[in-house]
């Protein structure tokens, strides 16, 4: 440093230039920082102070270390990091995640080496400036997560393209005509990048599959499942596995199991399913039915996949790697072989099947006296859809008032516990009763009531939406519900609750972590802005009951969509792990996933170890398995953004029968970019752009949370009331927008 330059006093932009130009003219070298003061000649305690601060600064972002004795040292040379590339659709940057230390970086696009998002990179920390985030730039991509993309062919003479939307990549592909594999324009592809250059503007690519032409729901479908890197087809030889499995069941393998044939078990599932793999069983052990003195035994069987399905072999590898069944709008890709899951392992009714089962001794208060698991073989006598179900509770008169108040028919009530009406109406009136009991129990211990309503399609035979219902959990579904909750929370206190001292055994859980803070911070913030006040302090019961007060207080009323999405971001994603932390939730210090072999990977886990452990077995490896919950975890999310995106692609190609037409709707969402407007009708909920706003100058407040007119002052809120007509659809964006219609 010059005298003349140590006689003003040094600014914090001066600082970090000379510790930056310090450190890099002597990268081997650690200093003190005495010895740095003294070398930017500070002598006042501000200066020094400040010089302290930089330091802070720089060793945050990683530039210098600081090694025993207070010393620092430069960092960039000695240290490349290795982490994950993000970058969001339209950024011309990209965010570094460093693998360690909880650090993240700004990539400038320039020096992403063509980076995609998720790909597992390796960087150099670029020299920091002053009054900007931490940089850095890739040296190498040590992983590519996506090498395939989905979208529409473009065919030229001597080459063709891949045109993408894809969320991860905002170029399109080139393609050499020798590597279209037969491909013509307008044809639905699944194309590999084979490399991408770093000068070059686009990747080059091969055609590796062929869907079908753009627009037929095949085509469409089968899309949006390679999109996700997802199966649309099964193996040949995993189907031949499981048509060579012997699905009788010999005397010996009865006399193994608790004989449940003669007991009442029915099924009670969605009117589309085949997979049915869970049962409820009642018997009456004594008193009667309904009245106080009342004791039952309850079982809940589970199919028995383990049985069929060994570890290792080639039908559970493949169960493994997918990890979960997919429900589009249209089809199931399920986790099992088709003879498996809809046939062998399905408790159809009238058929002798193998379950794993709880059974739950309980009165009428639903208080469990006894309980135990069992390998049991059941017959079920009947097969209830859910509507089947409610229509027999209504007609009973066991409904709740919120189910009679929903539109729609609903029966007349002719019968009553002592006079039911209706096959096994007896046995789903006490059921539905007992849920009653667990579910209020459960609410009084702080479980979030979530339960939103979900708009699904009614498809012909071409796969075209006709018309659009809405799904809703009534006392039926939540009947279901309630006994498998009741189930898994049971085998997991059953593995996990040990006497003090012993160690539990590894077994994989649901587990589902308190809110993030700051997340619930805001989410208070934003129901103040409605007038409505949510606890953030206290034990994790007291907030998780202040939630539900919360979502209570909103019910029916314009706020209650955008809270209830906004209660859901606040939340952390449910997982799957052997280290148990409990379900906030649900309130459960113990959960795990039990019910569903036949479309959770994790559920087949948990079976395994469950009878591995009643045989005396020692503890599974947990390493091993907490490596299969974090891809269950990972594969269950990819399936549901899959499900989202079919849901989504329908929503518009039903839409797009109807442009031009109107309709009346209600502000489901508001942003600084415009309004999102659900129609009353049918569920669709499309967006207006703020530019289509032509008659006034509209700003976002975002304090009130409305758009407000400059001129005019008129403001749009949630919930208002708006007649909106179909102004445009986009099938390959998956995108619906909408007019506003003046009021007359």
């Amino acid at each position: 440093m010059t005298k003349k330059q140590s006689k003003r006093r040094l600014t914090k932009r001066d600082i970090y230039y000379f510790l930056t130009q310090l450190f890099e003219a002597s990268p081997e070298k650690s200093f003190s920082s005495k010895q740095l003061f003294d070398a930017l000649n500070l002598k006042t305690h501000p200066s020094k102070m400040l010089c302290l601060d930089v330091l802070s600064e720089l060793l945050m972002q990683g530039y210098i270390l600081r090694e025993e004795g207070e010393r620092y040292r430069y960092a960039i040379r000695s240290q490349q990091i290795d982490g994950v590339f993000r970058r969001k659709s339209g950024m011309r940057y990209g965010i570094f995640e460093a693998a360690e230390g909880n650090r993240e970086f700004v990539v400038r696009d320039r020096l992403s080496r063509h980076a995609l998002d998720g790909d597992r990179v390796r960087v150099a920390l670029l020299p920091p400036r002053h009054g900007h985030e931490p940089e850095a730039k890739v040296i190498e991509i040590l992983e590519r997560v996506h090498d395939t993309f989905v979208g529409k062919l473009q065919v030229e003479k001597n080459f063709a393209f891949l045109i993408t939307e894809s969320r991860l990549l905002d170029v399109d592909i080139f393609i050499p005509r020798t590597s279209l594999k037969g491909g013509r324009t307008g044809d639905k592809a699944v194309v590999k990048i084979t490399h991408w250059n770093e000068d070059d503007k686009s990747p080059t690519g091969k055609v590796i599959d062929i869907l079908g032409r753009s627009g037929e729901n095949e085509a469409e479908m089968h899309a949006i499942l390679a999109e996700y890197g997802l199966p649309y087809s099964y193996p040949e030889r995993v189907e031949q596995a499981a048509n060579a499995i012997d699905d009788t069941i010999s005397e010996e393998e009865i006399a193994r199991r608790e004989d449940y044939r003669d007991v009442t078990t029915f099924t009670i599932d969605p009117r589309d399913a085949k997979d049915f793999d869970d049962a409820l069983s009642i018997r009456l052990l004594a008193g009667e039915w309904g009245q106080q003195n009342a004791v039952y035994e309850i079982g809940i069987h589970i199919a028995d996949v383990s049985h069929y399905v060994q570890e290792g072999d080639i039908i559970d590898k493949e169960a493994q790697r997918r990890a979960t069944s997919i429900y589009l709008v249209d089809r199931t890709i399920p986790m099992l072989p088709e003879r498996l899951c809809n046939y062998i392992c399905s408790l159809r009714p009238d058929e002798d099947k193998l379950a794993y089962s709880t059974i739950f001794v309980v009165n009428h208060k639903a208080e469990i006296t006894s309980w135990h698991l069992a390998h049991t073989v059941i017959r079920s006598n009947r097969r209830f859809a859910y509507e089947e179900a409610q229509y027999i509770l209504e007609q009973n008169g066991e409904a709740s008032a919120e189910d009679l108040a929903l539109p729609g028919e609903h029966p007349q009530v002719q019968g009553s516990l002592e006079h039911p009406q209706g096959e096994y109406a007896q046995e789903l009136i006490v059921l539905n009763r007992l849920a009653k009991v667990l579910r209020r129990e459960r609410f009084s211990h702080g479980a979030t009531p979530l339960n939103r309503p979900e708009i699904r399609f009614e498809i012909d035979e071409k796969g075209h939406p006709v018309s659009t219902y809405v799904k809703v959990a009534k006392d039926a579904n939540k009947l279901v519900e309630e006994f498998m909750l009741l189930s898994n929370r049971h085998v997991a206190e059953h593995i996990g609750r040990v006497p003090k001292g012993k160690k539990a055994k590894v077994l994989p859980y649901r587990i589902h972590d308190v809110p993030d803070s700051e997340k619930l911070e805001k989410l208070s913030s934003f129901a103040r802005k409605f007038g409505h006040q949510l606890r953030t302090d206290g034990s994790k019961t007291d907030v998780a009951k202040g939630i539900g007060k919360l979502l209570e207080a909103i019910h029916g009323r314009a706020e209650e969509k955008a809270i209830e999405m906004a209660t859901l971001r606040a939340m952390q994603k449910a997982r799957y792990s052997t280290h148990n932390i409990g379900h906030y939730g649900l309130m459960f210090p113990y959960y795990t996933h039990f019910t569903s072999p036949i479309r959770r990977y994790p559920d087949t886990m948990v079976h395994r170890l469950l009878t591995r452990y009643e045989a005396g077995g020692r503890s599974a490896s947990r390493e091993k398995y907490e490596a299969l919950c974090d891809h269950s975890s990972d594969m269950e999310l990819i399936a549901s953004a899959a499900e989202r995106a079919s849901i989504k692609y329908k929503q518009v190609e039903f839409m797009a029968d109807r442009l031009g037409q109107v309709f009346d709707g209600h502000i489901s969402g508001i942003t600084e970019f415009g309004l999102y407007v659900e129609i009353d009708e049918n569920g669709c909920e499309g967006f207006v752009p703020l530019r289509d706003l032509t008659e006034d100058y509209y700003e976002f407040d975002d304090k009130n949370y409305c758009l407000v007119g400059r001129r005019s002052h008129h403001r749009y809120g949630l919930g208002d009331a708006l007649r909106i007509k179909v102004a445009r659809t986009n099938l390959d964006r998956k995108q619906l927008d909408f007019e506003l219609v003046p009021s007359e």
